[in-house]
This record gives C-alpha cells, structure tokens and sequence, in this order.
C-alpha cells in the first residue's frame, strides 16, 4: 500500500481562495536566531500534489488566473462563500482576451487527455462501439458540453468539484487505514495457523514484546497546546522558550507568507511529535501508523482553531485559539497505540469480505484456465487436420508418379512434359514416313523430295 502525505488543503486553497495575496502583519524576527535556510527572494514553492486525479489541470487554470490584474483584486475583496457561491466564477468573463486564450487551451487538453484515457480503458475491455462524450459526464470537474471553451461555468464546476472531492478525502484516508490494519492483523492470524504450537507461542510473545516496545516513548503533547508550540519554538526554530509569541511564531511558519497556516504547514508543527513515537529504524515503529497520526493531530487542531471551517487558519484565529483554556492545561493526548482501531465483529467482516474476494479471483482464475484449455485443445485440432491434410497430398503425388502422371504445381500446372510429349515449336520425335500410328481415316500424303531437281526455263 502506498501512502503519501498528500495534503488536501492546499487544493482547498488553490480552488476556494485561488491564492489570495493577503499579507500577514508584519512582525520583526531576528532571523538569525532561526534554523535552516530562508526561502530565496522570489522563489517558487511546490505545492504538494493533492492527489485529485485532475490535480496538473486544476494548477494550470490557477496559475493562468494569477496572471490577470482584475481577477486577483477581485480575490482579495472576496470571501469564502462568494467563491464556493460561483459568484467569483462571474468575474471570468472581465480578464484579457489572452487569459481566455490561454483557459480554452487548458480546456481542450484537458478533455483530449480525458478521452485517451477513456478509449484505453474501453480498448482493454474490447469495446468497440465507444461514445466519449457520453462517458465523459462522469467528469464534474468541466463541462463537457462545450469542449473548446473554458467559461464561468467550467470554473465554477472546478471549484465545486474539487471542494466536494477534498472534503471527502481525510475519510477516505481513514477507512483506507483502518482496512491496512485490519489486513495487517488477519495476516498474521492466518501466519499463526501455519505453526506449531511451541512457535505460535514464541510468535505471540515476540508480537506481545513489539507492541510494549512502541508504547513505551516520551510523552506526546497536545497537537496545538502551548507546551507543543513552544517545543517547536525552542528544538526547531532555535529560539529561547521563555520568550515565546504566538503572533512571531505565526510568522515563522507561514512558509508561502500568504497570511494562512494551511494543513501542510499545520501538519509539518507536529514532527517533533511523532519522532517521540515513530523510527523508521525501529521494526516495531509503523510508518504507515505515523501518516494516520498525523492526520488525526492535523484534523484535531484544525477542529479547535478554524473557525469559518475554509480549511485556513488566519492570524486572528491563531491568536484567538491561544487565549482559551485548552491551549494552556490540555487534555492528555492518546496516540494510535493507545486505542482500538477496529472491533473483532469488523474484522470477521472484513476477512469475510476478503475471503469472498478470493473465491472470486479463484473462480476467475478457474475460468481462465477452462478457456486456456480449451484454446490449446482446438488449436492441437487444427494441427492434427493440417498434417493429415498433408499427409493426403503427399499420398496424392506419390500415386501420380507410380501411375507416370507427372505431379502438378501449385496452379495445377504439370512439373514437367511427360515422355513422348513436346511443347509447342519442338522437333516432332518421328519423321514421315515412320512406323508412327495414325489415327484412323487419315491417309498420309507422300512425302516431298528432298533431292535436288535442276528445273529449265
């Protein structure tokens, strides 16, 4: 299972905000009191891929955006629901002739790159009778209605699309997790079955011992708290924690300085967190277990700081979120080793979902070996009639030689003349007068003098 810390956010910002150009206050910091190396002046940063499967064209409408004047004051002025509403979608129709250009270009690519997808996967399935633009409604990200023009509707559909699909990606996440460990757990059931009594006990004991070992690390701060910033103040940052200020820290960690603190900036706080629980040396250390870990912790801040829930903590949110109770005495905080992550009754229900799966697959499997069979049967059939096919021919030209017909070429031609036969031009075989047969009735003329008669005037 491939897992990436592929972080949703940032499409939530691209597509519900299209990267508003707000500045946060500006806050003296002593830089050189900081670790690591500052962004260059004007450096581009990459956004994390947001794992949407129009994710290269949902960039390139934003970038193209960005380009037009109007269009970025009108972001500025505009809030969250205004976006999310297609009233911002509105505004498309007021940028230059050549950002236009440009978002129909992207438009058409983007539908031509749909199609070939679509008749690869038709091809694989030998379907011949393939209808692109009926398929290509299964594709709420553009409307596929008008496929050369991108217009306020097209934006409009992106937007809402790519929100809808964001909002649902954290869930899938965690029942994708909960499946890898469910997985994880039915294997080494299945494993333990295969063993002698005297190993299961040692495999029990050496799993009973792992599990010991990964629980037993420093104490994990509240995701958000007071006591996690300032480590993060101190151990990453490089600066005293007695003079912690939660407006400077804002500032440090809005690495795009684009006024926010989005899911990736928030997720990248809680490292020092899950170094305590988490070592990629260690065989008892789950890093796919981290991953979810760091969900929850983002999920958790997220709930107790953003308020108007756009995926986005502003300034005042932040300092807002400092001032309550939870952010200075904070509920313990349990990690994944701490809790049950499923029920027996699920996991007997997903191993008897896997268990059909297989039956499937073996059924599959069975057919195709049926199929396999019965080709090879039928060309082993078709090899037998073509030897015996040629076997009678072979037959067939031996008994026209015994019997002095000369056997005949591919076009029924004869090979070669048979005896006492010439073809045409040839020297007849017997002079006249010989004792050469004629056929009957035929009187044979005399035959002409040969000598030499002097004949006289």
């Amino acid at each position: 299972m491939k897992w990436q810390s592929v972080l949703p956010q940032q499409c939530i910002l691209l597509m519900t905000c299209l990267l508003m150009a707000l500045e946060a206050v500006p806050i003296d910091i002593d830089k050189t009191k900081v670790k690591g190396e500052a962004h260059a002046e004007g450096e581009k940063i990459e956004n994390p891929d947001t794992g949407l499967y129009y994710d290269e064209y949902l960039r390139q409408v934003i970038d193209v955006l960005e380009t037009d004047k109007h269009f970025r004051e009108k972001l500025q002025t505009a809030d969250i629901e205004e976006i999310k509403s297609g009233k911002l979608s509105r505004e498309l129709d007021l940028v230059s002739h050549h950002v236009r250009t440009r978002l129909d270009e992207l438009k058409r690519q983007e539908v031509a790159r749909l199609r070939m997808l679509i008749k690869a996967k038709m091809d694989s399935v030998q379907d011949t009778g393939l209808d692109h633009q009926a398929l290509l409604k299964q594709f709420e990200h553009l409307n596929h209605q008008n496929p050369d023009t991108f217009e306020p509707k097209d934006l409009d559909m992106l937007i809402k699309a790519a929100t809808s699909d964001l909002e649902n990606y954290d869930k899938t996440r965690h029942e994708e997790f909960k499946k890898y460990e469910m997985m994880k757990e039915h294997e080494r059931r299945e494993y333990l079955k295969t063993l002698d009594e005297e190993k299961r006990q040692r495999e029990e004991s050496k799993f009973e011992e792992m599990k010991k070992k990964h629980g037993d690390h420093p104490k994990v701060h509240h995701p958000g708290s007071k006591d996690q910033l300032k480590e993060v103040w101190e151990e990453a940052d490089g600066l005293d924690p007695n003079e912690f200020d939660p407006k400077t820290f804002f500032k440090l960690h809005d690495v795009n300085n684009d006024g926010f603190l989005d899911e990736q900036e928030l997720e990248a706080l809680f490292t020092k967190e899950l170094e305590k629980v988490y070592d990629p040396k260690n065989e008892e250390d789950d890093m796919v277990e981290m991953e979810e870990e760091r969900l929850r912790m983002r999920e958790h801040v997220m709930n107790e700081v953003d308020v108007n829930k756009d995926r986005l903590v502003t300034l005042e949110e932040f300092l807002r979120a400092t001032e309550k109770k939870e952010f200075l005495e904070p509920d313990s905080w349990e990690t994944l080793d701490q809790q049950q992550l499923f029920t027996e009754e699920e996991l007997k229900e997903f191993e008897s979902h896997i268990s059909q799966q297989e039956d499937e697959l073996r059924k599959k499997a069975e057919d195709l070996q049926k199929q396999k069979e019965e080709l090879q049967r039928q060309h082993d059939q078709l090899q037998a009639q073509k030897q015996e096919l040629q076997q009678v021919v072979k037959q067939m030209e031996q008994k026209k030689l015994q019997q002095g017909n000369p056997p005949a070429g591919p076009a029924g031609e004869l090979k070669f003349p048979p005896p006492g036969e010439h073809k045409v031009g040839d020297a007849p075989s017997h002079p006249a007068g010989g004792d050469q047969p004629l056929p009957p009735g035929h009187v044979q003329e005399p035959a002409a003098r040969t000598d030499h008669v002097q004949v006289h005037p």
